[in-house]
């Protein structure tokens, strides 16, 4: 839930120039800026999912994703090192969220909700149904 938080925060940050802006500029990121806008939006959309526990898996893969693209392609250019380069963000945040695609949600998700509710459904009989 924290990842998600933190990561659904940077989205705010990006897209709308809230919580001190883009890369602390205040501003937010011009809309469809090609790479900045778009990883807002991932950022914004599937932070929100994973923190809510929805599409958990997938949401988790594609943050990932994401986030593996920001480190080698805007950070290991710089140095390959997460400590020389300034990527520690993205190399945790990667990792972290895969490691949530790999381990799947948790028990206060919205996924494990509708997983206990559908075992509940199909445990009936046609005339408790």
């Amino acid at each position: 839930m924290v990842t998600g938080l933190l990561f659904f925060c940077h989205g705010l940050a990006s897209i709308f120039g809230v919580l001190g802006g883009a890369r602390g500029t205040g501003q937010a990121v011009p809309f469809g800026v090609w790479p900045s806008w778009w990883a807002g939006a991932i950022q914004l959309v599937f932070g929100g999912l994973v923190l809510a526990g929805l599409f958990t898996r997938v949401s988790a893969l594609l943050c990932s994703g994401s986030m593996a693209y920001a480190y080698f392609v805007v950070h290991a250019p710089k140095d390959l090192f997460p400590m020389s380069n300034g990527g520690e963000l993205p190399a945790l945040f990667c990792w972290s969220f895969f490691l949530i695609a790999v381990l799947g949600p948790g028990a206060w998700s919205v996924d494990a909700l509708v997983r206990r509710r559908r075992g509940a459904a199909e445990t009936l009989t046609p005339a408790q149904a």
